[in-house]
């Protein structure tokens, strides 16, 4: 009995044996070979050769093995009592052993052998060929249902090997991602790392599994962080947003984050996944772009500057030779040249305000600024016979950056001036409005233009980074810089146009609400929120 003890084992020990692995590793040398670089021919024969010497002893294992299975399946039945009395049973699971481990062709080898040992050594009369009508019929009963089930098996180990290399591909995929992904409990805990993260957050996979996702965030994002976890709780996902994560060494940078719950097989939410990918590089460029930008456009008022001050210098002039030549009146004389000096004084700082801004948020009026606007543009809109019409109502005071509103209104100035042809009419409007999408009180800016309009093909991209419909003389930027910056400000623009029948012109709206909290913004120009709140979408 112990050589029927021991022989269960012995096809799974063939099939782990050295024999078995070193066929397989013979295989995939000889793939390799055959589609390395081609050397000389000689070369190429005798890997052809070998490749070819492979195959067939792979193939003898493979039907070697088969016929170890038979073997085993008719020892275990001749010298086990209990077994003898199922001798289909056995030789059936020598053939889904086979399939399973061999392929379908062992497997079809294994059936024939198995109702050939039956037929020889199980059935009566034995070491004959010679059955019954019912025995025939068994025989083709198992032949059938031995391939049937050979082939399920078979496909099953197929579908096995398929799922089992996804999931490696899939974790190559994530482990060696270039983006930070891992993922974390309900509760917050981080329960897997990648090397990604590694490289970003500065902690080690040894140190990061286990520890809290609120260690990953500075203090001020803290409340951030508790509503990301109620809303991946609650089944939601957290789509692509702007923030800022913190290292192991404390130093804050800007990231993309996004938040996706984890769900097992009963759909029950387990966890959630979170990606995050470092624009520390495009958000240097980005600004240096809105630098070069503003710098654009403060060179683009210096022959409008330049005309404005002419003028009071030379009246300046006139005042200091009077007050020389005429002693008596040289007080008055010196009176009137200070103020044109006063006159030059502030059109500087109004150009200065483009280029320098103050290190935190004030309140300004937008309707001041807007006057200062079309101060410094009046020599170039009487020059083209511009009709100016202001209507002001309600205005009062909001909260931001005046330079960056007077960037942005000066681009959509310039934009409606170069619009029109001469002899045009410009409507500006400041009034207090709320905004349409949540009732939001504030200050709503319109520039209206009769000028030639823009296509509706071209309306959909003006604020796309270096898209112009000026060719040569625009660079594209200014209505996406001018977009920023009313994002920045917490508020919205829109655009309405048309270009086609007897009346055309563009319309620029800006919202501007009242009581927008840039301090964060003003610490890293972070624009975490779409307004001011985290957004979550169902997950289907």
């Amino acid at each position: 009995m112990s050589c029927g003890c021991r022989s269960p084992f012995l096809l799974v020990e063939f099939l782990q044996s050295p024999i078995f692995v070193r066929t397989a590793f013979c295989q995939s040398s000889l793939d390799r070979d055959l589609f390395s670089p081609l050397g000389d021919m000689p070369v190429l024969g005798a890997n052809q050769q070998r490749r070819t010497a492979t195959k067939r002893y792979l193939t003898f294992m493979r039907y070697g093995g088969a016929a170890l299975a038979v073997w085993v399946a008719l020892s275990l039945w001749s010298l086990s009592s209990v077994l003898h009395r199922h001798p289909f049973a056995l030789f059936l699971a020598a053939v889904l052993l086979t399939a399973r481990f061999l392929g379908f062709g062992p497997a079809l080898f294994s059936s024939v052998l198995s109702a050939a040992c039956l037929d020889l050594f199980v059935l009566v009369p034995r070491f004959s060929f010679a059955l019954s009508g019912a025995d025939l019929e068994s025989l083709g009963v198992f032949l059938a249902i031995s391939v049937f089930a050979g082939s399920m098996a078979r496909q099953k180990s197929r579908a096995e090997l398929r799922a089992e290399r996804t999931t490696r591909e899939m974790a190559a995929i994530v482990e060696y991602s270039d983006d930070a992904i891992f993922s974390k409990s309900p509760d917050g805990t981080v329960t897997s790392w990648n090397r990604g993260a590694e490289r970003l957050y500065g902690f080690s996979a040894q140190e990061a599994v286990g520890i809290s996702v609120y260690q990953l965030a500075p203090n001020e994002r803290r409340e951030e962080v508790q509503r990301i976890i109620q809303v991946v709780n609650r089944g939601e996902h957290v789509e692509p947003y702007q923030t800022e994560r913190m290292r192991k060494d404390g130093t804050c940078f800007p990231v993309v984050l996004t938040v996706s719950p984890l769900r097992n097989a009963k759909g029950k939410i387990v966890g959630a996944s979170v990606i995050t990918r470092d624009i520390s590089v495009q958000r240097q460029s980005e600004e240096a772009v809105r630098r070069s930008e503003k710098l654009a456009t403060a060179g683009r008022l210096a022959a409008s500057i330049a005309h404005e001050i002419n003028n009071p210098l030379e009246a300046v002039l006139n005042l200091l030779y009077l007050a020389r030549h005429d002693s008596s009146n040289a007080h008055q004389y010196l009176t009137m040249a200070e103020q044109e000096v006063g006159r030059i004084a502030r059109l500087a700082q109004q150009t200065l305000g483009f280029v320098r801004e103050t290190g935190s948020p004030g309140s300004m009026d937008p309707a001041v600024i807007m006057d200062e606007i079309l101060q410094l543009y009046s020599r170039k809109l009487e020059d083209r016979s511009i009709r100016v019409t202001r209507r002001y109502r309600n205005s009062g005071q909001i909260s931001g950056y005046s330079g960056e509103l007077r960037q942005l209104l000066a681009n959509l100035l310039v934009n409606a001036v170069d619009a029109m042809s001469d002899g045009g009419s410009l409507q500006v409007r400041v009034a207090g409005s709320r905004r349409w999408s949540d009732g939001r009180e504030g200050i709503r800016i319109t520039v209206a233009d009769n000028g030639s309009g823009i296509a509706r093909e071209n309306l959909r991209r003006i604020f796309e980074p270096f898209y112009t419909t000026k060719k040569d003389a625009g660079t594209g930027l200014g209505l996406w810089v001018s977009r920023g910056i009313v994002q920045k400000h917490g508020g919205s623009i829109r655009a309405r146009s048309r270009s086609e029948g007897t009346q055309t012109g563009t319309v620029f709206t800006v919202f501007m609400p009242h009581g927008h909290d840039l301090s964060q913004v003003a610490r890293d120009e972070t624009f975490c929120f779409v307004g001011n709140d985290l957004r979550g979408t169902k997950g289907h």
